[in-house]
């Protein structure tokens, strides 16, 4: 059994990948890559809890976003050179709606969020968080699996540190003001 060749566009160019190499990448690339330290991370399948968490906590955190602010979910941020992430949600300040856009920066956005899964614990629980809070994103959410319920790590940017410090650990209920007023029953996230 032989394997087949690797695709051309897996090879990276001259240089190096950089975040705005994402957008020419070929239609049959994956669908979820992202760049992070100049290194393209695809995906591993989705289990169910991650995508019924990301789908329905993105839909209440856009019910609960007030004018002028949107929620998208799997959108990549471009935090530097060689720097773009793909968070699971974010909310982000909207002017005007653009449906040709592929990334966000770092100063539009308010809030992201990473449902941790098995294999992408270090990213979401270390390298993701670091590189956020370096770029200046103001508050981050990382979402873990607890006896099949979610648990939510609220957390604010510590502007003097650059990094994250915890504000809260919901268990029920995640009821924060900041960025926006949320109030979420994280049972009916999975339910």
């Amino acid at each position: 059994m032989f394997a087949e060749p690797l695709p051309d566009w897996f090879f990276p160019p001259p240089g190096g990948w950089t975040a705005d190499d994402l957008d020419r990448l070929p239609p049959e690339a994956p669908q979820h890559i992202e760049l992070i330290d100049g290194a393209l991370i695809v995906t591993s399948p989705q289990r169910s809890f991650h995508a019924r968490v990301m789908l329905r906590l993105g839909s209440a955190l856009d019910l609960a976003a007030p004018e002028g602010i949107g929620v998208e979910i799997e959108m990549t941020v471009k935090l530097g050179e060689r720097q773009r992430p793909e968070p699971d949600i974010l909310a982000f300040h909207q002017s005007e709606p653009d449906n040709d856009r592929t990334c966000y920066l770092p100063e539009e956005v308010l809030l992201v969020v990473e449902i941790v899964s098995e294999e992408s614990e270090v990213r979401d629980r270390e390298t993701k968080p670091l590189k956020y809070a370096k770029a200046g994103i103001r508050h981050f959410w990382r979402v873990e699996e607890e006896k099949g319920l979610p648990v939510v790590y609220v957390y604010e940017l510590d502007p003097a540190t650059e990094t994250y410090v915890p504000t809260a650990i919901a268990r029920d209920r995640p009821k924060v003001s900041a960025p926006f007023d949320i109030d979420v029953d994280l049972r009916q996230l999975v339910g």
